[in-house]
């Protein structure tokens, strides 16, 4: 009985990755889009002034962790659901940066 749950915890697990994962994908393609249609000047004069170089950082390890679990869950066929659940959470995390950032970056370019 505890292998059954097990299993179906593990098949959830992968079910719930692959479709997170995917549309995070899908939705940064998707995001392309409107910054090609902008005004390519506004685009070429909007620059990333930081007063610390040190916000840099969580950035790059939320974008290095989606790469390593990514490509781990990809490479183990989704067969570990602690990485699997790991890589929902950050994939998440990652995409609420992102719209976020997206959302700044669309009210400087667009009038």
């Amino acid at each position: 009985m505890q292998a059954f749950i097990y299993f179906r915890n593990m098949i959830t697990s992968r079910f719930i990755a692959k479709i997170i994962a995917r549309l995070f994908l899908l939705l940064l393609l998707l995001a392309i889009v409107p910054l090609f249609q902008a005004d390519s000047t506004k685009l070429h004069s909007l620059y990333f002034v930081a007063p610390n170089k040190w916000i840099l950082v969580f950035p790059c390890i939320l974008v290095a962790g989606f790469i390593i679990l990514f490509v781990g869950c990809t490479i183990q066929k989704y067969s570990k659901s602690d990485w699997n659940w790991l890589l929902v959470i950050n994939t998440l995390v990652l995409a609420a940066y992102c719209a976020t950032t997206y959302i700044r970056v669309l009210q400087l370019v667009k009038p």
